[in-house]
């Protein structure tokens, strides 16, 4: 079979450098990569370092090779254009479909799906100009992946940086797999909670669960791969932030509450991934609790948390907001699952077998989605991924 397609187009920004990193994921993963950078970008990463990781000749010019028409053909026969790092220069040209270069003669002429991961200083990535260019290229259909907190050129921190290219390579891989479906998502803010609560008893021990966050962070990368606006609440995961996902860190079920509900707040969509404790410790020990010997512990007692999910489903934000649900279950699955769907109130209802070796920590999961529409939808053993692209399915169904 033919490899896909791709062209990477490297525009004229610090982060050039970790476009290397992009193309070798790419072309390790079996995709035929034509490497467009800009003028500028030659200043970062010389075309001898492309066109050795690449297999193909660099140019930036309409000028080179003027018989094979490059400033048309290589647009036509692409199966993805991805522009890491994308300056503000280059958004703008792209919004505004300048073609003064042999990168910009390729945005126009693609009529495949694209992708633009911004790199730049804060104050350029939130100046009015760049946002307003954002939104007409997401507009357009399409993918404008949200830069990385961290840090920026000399001492600067703030939003701007180039996220992870191996993120990158994660919504690139996504996209391609969808084609021409395009991002059915753009324009939504859809909200994501992930990972397992922890309930302190003292400094040293809570109480908590498997979950490693998985599943939701594959919900999450799937939706910015799919056009949206993510806010991904997270609990104690450990995992690397998805590309285009605005993360926000939690540890208990309280601080997860407060942070669902401001970022529903106008959210189209709330999927809640996260394992939620259902009980917290009624009082905290200030000191390490001690063995004491010959003696039995004191009773902890427990008080409930929460039902962060009953809430939201009960108290819309906004007309037309979607909510999902997931129930572990470990026996009963499908009529505790039903049980649940009526109790919580939720549109969506993920139901899925759970144990020691089942689910929590691997790359694979096998569902049930069960709508209170009376639908059931299932979801055979396979990566969470797949999951994640069955439930933005019916998510995107019911929000059309």
């Amino acid at each position: 079979m033919d490899k896909p397609k791709v062209v990477l187009g490297v525009s004229g920004g610090i982060a050039a450098y970790k476009a290397c990193e992009l193309l070798r994921r790419l072309t390790e993963s079996g995709h035929d990569v034509r490497v467009v950078p800009t003028a500028a970008a030659l200043h970062f990463v010389g075309a001898a370092t492309w066109s050795a990781l690449s297999g193909h000749p660099v140019s930036t010019e309409v000028w080179d090779d003027v018989h094979e028409v490059p400033h048309v053909r290589i647009g036509q026969g692409a199966d993805l254009v991805v522009v890491a790092p994308a300056t503000t220069d280059m958004l703008a040209k792209a919004a505004h479909g300048l073609a003064d270069d042999l990168l910009t003669n390729t945005l126009l002429t693609a009529r495949c799906p694209v992708v633009f991961a911004p790199a730049m200083h804060t104050e350029m990535w939130e100046h009015p100009a760049t946002q307003e260019n954002v939104a007409t290229l997401r507009r357009r259909g399409a993918v404008v992946i949200e830069p990385a907190v961290g840090r920026l050129t000399g001492v600067d921190t703030g939003k701007g940086r180039l996220p992870d290219p191996a993120e990158i390579f994660e919504v690139c891989r996504r996209v391609l797999a969808r084609g021409v479906t395009g991002p059915d998502l753009k324009g939504r803010h859809v909200v994501v909670s992930a990972g397992g609560t922890r309930e302190p008893l003292d400094p040293v021990r809570f109480l908590g669960n498997r979950s490693s966050g998985k599943q939701g962070y594959a919900l999450a990368r799937t939706a910015a791969a799919r056009g949206a606006r993510v806010t991904l609440i997270a609990a104690n995961t450990g995992l690397p932030d998805p590309a285009g996902v605005d993360v926000v860190p939690v540890g208990t079920a309280v601080q997860l509450r407060e942070a669902v509900l401001k970022a529903a707040a106008d959210a189209d969509a709330v999927v809640m991934a996260a394992a939620v404790a259902d009980f917290r410790p009624a009082e905290y020990a200030a000191g390490k609790i001690k063995k004491k010997d010959d003696k039995e512990p004191d009773p902890i007692v427990l008080v409930r948390n929460p039902d962060i999910l009953a809430e939201i489903s009960a108290d819309r934000s906004r007309p037309g907001q979607v909510v999902v649900g997931f129930a572990a279950e470990t026996d009963d699955v499908l009529a505790n699952g039903r049980t649940k769907l009526a109790r919580k109130g939720c549109d969506l209802l993920v139901v899925n077998e759970v144990g020691e070796r089942k689910t929590f920590g691997s790359e694979e999961n096998e569902a049930v989605v069960l709508g209170a529409d009376g639908s059931e939808t299932a979801v055979p053993h396979g990566p969470k991924e797949a999951l994640a692209e069955i439930v933005w399915d019916l998510v995107a169904h019911r929000l059309s």
